[in-house]
């Protein structure tokens, strides 16, 4: 199959080394010029997946007309905050021949609240779409890690042709036709991970990191499921699943957000040393936020975070809001 990569950052990258070991054709698209030629010269992605060899046979440009006018399968690997400016430039380019269109991004559009799903369909309409999402850092799945991840559409045919597409003997794709739950629980994960790294950052212990999580698994679901998820998805791997990995692991760019700001650095100097690489929960906070207070769901978890991250509060203060909530019932 013909596929074109949108967006060179590490999971495009790395989505795009696992499509050409599956035997299709793969070109990566960049928005960074500079960094499309430094591809094809070093043939490594050293800006965002350094240490990583790329075949000749990826094709890395700048030129989005190129990159997708072929393609019989597109994959959008760019963050959600950049999103809808990307597909407008889709949007005026030729009759594009895509039979497949596969969002791997992870957010919720700052003032609109927009879905990866929405942004596309506003701008393209309808298309054979799915959601590919789930526990899967690309620094493993770069290195052929066993990675069990889900596809969701409310079709299944488009579903299964997104299995077929990225599936091997290290990658498994399930399918789901829960679009809404499996894209929600990929953004607000990111939330919960910048709260794990902030107990990281403090110090706290397991204790601390076990009901942080278990109660995140609850404020996501209560969320998402108002939302119009379906309150399984958030129990598989689409929920559970990418929080426990977001939470946890020392590749997670939310979490090593949080545990900085644990330790007493601010936003601004983390993100002036993260560069161009994104960590989505940082905005993803106040969408959620804004979202929770639209539909009047209780999620004090997004809420100290969102407190923590924009109003300069002390996160042993917000540890101690937490911890001094009027007692409830465990399943209330």
């Amino acid at each position: 199959m013909r596929t074109a990569i949108v967006g060179d950052g590490s999971w495009g990258t790395t989505l795009a080394l696992l499509l050409h070991g599956n035997g299709h054709r793969v070109t990566l698209w960049s928005a960074f010029p500079e960094n499309a030629q430094a591809i094809g010269k070093d043939r490594e992605n050293r800006a965002f997946l350094p240490g990583i060899p790329l075949p000749p046979e990826i094709r890395a440009t700048a030129d989005l007309k190129i990159a997708v006018g072929q393609a019989e399968a597109i994959v959008l690997a760019t963050p959600t905050q950049f999103l809808d400016e990307v597909v407008e430039s889709l949007a005026k380019l030729p009759e594009i021949a895509a039979k497949l269109w596969v969002n791997v991004a992870k957010g919720i559009e700052l003032k609109t609240c927009r879905r990866p799903s929405r942004i596309v369909e506003d701008r393209l309409g309808r298309l054979p779409f799915c959601t590919l999402s789930g526990p899967s850092h690309a620094e493993e799945v770069a290195r052929g890690i066993p990675t069990a991840v889900v596809a969701a559409s409310p079709d299944p045919a488009v579903a299964k042709t997104a299995c077929d597409l990225f599936m091997n003997d290290f990658f498994r794709v399930y399918t789901s036709p829960d679009l809404t739950g499996v894209e929600l629980g990929g953004a607000l994960k990111n939330v919960y991970a910048i709260a794990a790294g902030v107990c990281d950052g403090m110090g706290l212990g397991d204790n601390s990191k076990a009901a942080l999580l278990t109660r995140a698994i609850a404020e996501m679901a209560r969320l998402g499921e108002s939302l119009g998820g379906a309150p399984e998805t958030f129990s598989g791997l689409g929920g559970v699943g990418d929080l426990i990995v977001t939470c946890a692991s020392r590749h997670s760019r939310n979490r090593h957000v949080g545990e900085a700001i644990g330790r007493g650095r601010s936003l601004a100097e983390i993100g002036q040393e993260m560069g161009r690489v994104v960590a989505e929960g940082v905005t993803t906070t106040l969408s959620a936020r804004d979202l929770a207070l639209r539909h009047r769901v209780e999620t004090p978890i997004v809420e100290e975070v969102y407190q923590v991250l924009y109003r300069n509060k002390d996160p042993k203060q917000a540890v101690r809001q937490l911890m001094t909530r009027e007692p409830k019932a465990e399943m209330a």
